[in-house]
């Protein structure tokens, strides 16, 4: 994206809206102009008035309109500035807005590619890199060009001839502000990656610290999280020193200036070109515009680091999807429930191997459907593409004779409940957790869906029951704990379709037994494909399908399967020996 192009789409996007707010801040940052101009222009009249002329009926007055001058500029400013904070936090919001909506209905290959960490610096670090630039930068060039206009004016009014002279200082500091400039712009893209690598890397230190506990790697955390501060620290460090190298320029500038001016105002006087009265108010003046002169200096890496940013975020915001609905889409329409994979091909990268390859499925409406096979063998790639997750490169998937590819995605994922083997619960209450399913369900429902899956036994025992925060991913619940209220989510949705992926470990006879039977009243005359880990699913399946390396290498049921596939006497035997 071209750098005129995303000036225009942030003000389109993001500043137009608050066009009128901006007008008020200028409009106070004019007021700032004409009084801090005024102070300079004041000092005239009070020396030659006051000391040179001791005019004793301006003793009042003169240092009263000091006293307006600075309070108006004072309160001016202060308006101005917090107007140009409530558009910066607005814009803020808008922006982060619109990147969390995008990252919601983005596609799950896209989520896939990118570490959440990376995600959240975008959202944090890049997000305030450009609300600096639309509300702070804005200020800074309306307020302080405006004060500078002012200045000059005086300066030109006092002595035209040393306003030309000093005026060389502005181009001289834009100059140097532009090769700066280009600099930050690569410094902050390098520390915004930096800020990215930290978040990714905390987001894994805190999911994992049990792991670095029992593994007693906590020095060793310690030095790589020391290593990744480091890293963030100089790329900071180098984004702000590149700002101090304004200072040097800006002092040498001003210190060059004022010697030339007084040189100058010497030589002037000696011909009685200028008057002291003046000389000090010009002086006052080019002392007053080298803050404006300095704070526009500096706009240009501002800008940098903001267009940086966006260049970032707006890919992000306008992320296109590729799973999506048709123009000509219709709702799914459930009857018997059966589905059917017709030589269907899958890849999760184009560049790689198959994962799925010209498979043929047939899933019974009303049935369980196990599938069977080794770890990698493309058996959670088949339960993906159903809600479609991730589309097909080719081959077909249909439900009751409706491809899932003309149907709309709302109504498809309506008909389906998925409980999948990584239990992934939200930090919130057990209500709102089992609700998450069903927004206008009542507490009844919940509670009939909470009996069935067998947690009310264990919610009734604690504290706040079904108000109970659990915690992030449950983290407050045991493993079995956390499926059957998964189950519970599951039931609440009533799906006709439910894709289960059981979990691999370990439970206890007991929790064992509720989970299956949780999971019968769950799975009861709906259309279920299960992967199933456990004997006693496969052993209820009215079909199997035996997966082996992306291909379908053998069906049927449980005894004839152990007569003519190896594959699956091999799984068989080993669950006999568990």
């Amino acid at each position: 994206m071209l750098r005129s192009e995303i000036i225009k789409r942030l003000y389109k996007d993001y500043t137009k809206k608050f066009l009128n707010k901006i007008i008020i801040s200028v409009l106070f940052s004019l007021l700032v102009a004409i009084s801090t101009s005024a102070i300079a222009w004041l000092l005239d009249p009070a020396i030659k008035k006051l000391f040179i002329e001791k005019d004793k009926t301006l003793i009042f007055i003169i240092p009263l309109l000091i006293i307006i001058a600075f309070t108006t500029k004072g309160f001016s400013l202060y308006l101005a500035k917090s107007t140009m904070i409530s558009v910066g936090e607005e814009i803020k919001k808008k922006l982060q807005i619109n990147m969390v909506k995008s990252l919601i209905k983005t596609d799950t290959q896209i989520i896939d590619k990118k570490h959440s960490g990376k995600f959240i610096s975008n959202l944090t670090y890049d997000v305030n890199q450009i609300t600096s630039l639309l509300s702070n930068a804005i200020l800074t060039l309306f307020k302080d060009t405006l004060t500078l206009l002012g200045l000059l004016g005086v300066m030109f009014v006092q002595n035209w001839k040393l306003a030309l002279a000093s005026i060389i200082m502005i181009p001289l500091a834009g100059i140097s502000s532009k090769i700066l400039g280009k600099r930050v712009r690569k410094v902050t893209t390098e520390a915004q990656e930096r800020s990215g690598y930290l978040t990714t890397y905390l987001v894994e230190l805190f999911k994992n610290h049990k792991l670095i506990k029992i593994f007693q790697k906590e020095n060793y955390e310690n030095e790589r999280a020391e290593y990744h501060l480091n890293e963030l620290k100089n790329k900071n460090k180098k984004i702000a020193i590149v700002f101090v190298r304004m200072s040097p320029v800006m002092e040498t500038l001003t210190g060059v200036m004022i010697a030339i001016l007084i040189f100058y105002s010497a030589v002037l006087m000696s011909k009685n070109e200028l008057d002291i009265n003046n000389f000090f108010s010009f002086l006052a003046a080019m002392m007053l515009a080298y803050q404006p002169v300095r704070a526009l200096s500096t706009l240009n890496m501002v800008y940098n680091q903001g267009l940086s940013a966006a260049s970032r975020i707006l890919p992000i915001i306008d992320q296109k999807n590729t799973i999506q609905d048709l123009s000509t889409s219709k709702p799914l329409k459930i009857s018997k429930g059966e589905i059917k994979f017709e030589k269907l091909n899958f890849s999760y990268d184009v560049n790689e191997g198959k994962t799925l390859k010209s498979i043929n499925l047939d899933f019974l409406g009303g049935k369980m459907t196990s599938l069977v096979g080794h770890s990698g063998s493309g058996k959670s790639t088949i339960l993906n593409l159903i809600p479609r997750f991730y589309d097909a490169q080719s081959g077909n998937i249909i439900i009751d004779d409706q491809s899932i590819y003309e149907t709309n995605l709302s109504s498809l994922r309506e008909n389906i409940s998925l409980v999948t083997q990584e239990t992934t619960l939200f930090d919130d209450t057990i209500m709102n957790n089992i609700k998450y399913a069903k927004d206008n369900a009542s507490d009844e429902e919940v509670y009939e869906a909470a009996k069935l899956s067998h947690c009310e036994e264990f919610i009734n025992k604690l504290p706040n029951k079904y108000q109970t925060l659990i915690g992030e991913n449950g983290v407050r619940l045991s493993g079995g704990e956390k499926q059957r209220i998964s189950i519970a989510r599951a039931m609440m949705k009533k799906s006709p379709i439910v894709l289960l992926d059981e979990a691999t470990s370990s439970l206890d006879s007991e929790t064992e037994f509720k989970i299956q039977n949780a999971l019968k009243i769950l799975t009861k005359n709906k259309t279920t494909i299960v992967i199933a880990h456990r004997l006693s699913t496969i052993l209820n399946s009215n079909n199997i399908y035996v997966i082996d390396n992306g291909e379908v290498v053998d069906s049927g049921k449980h005894d004839l399967l152990l007569l003519k596939s190896d594959l699956y006497k091999n799984f068989y035997e080993k669950q006999i020996q568990k």
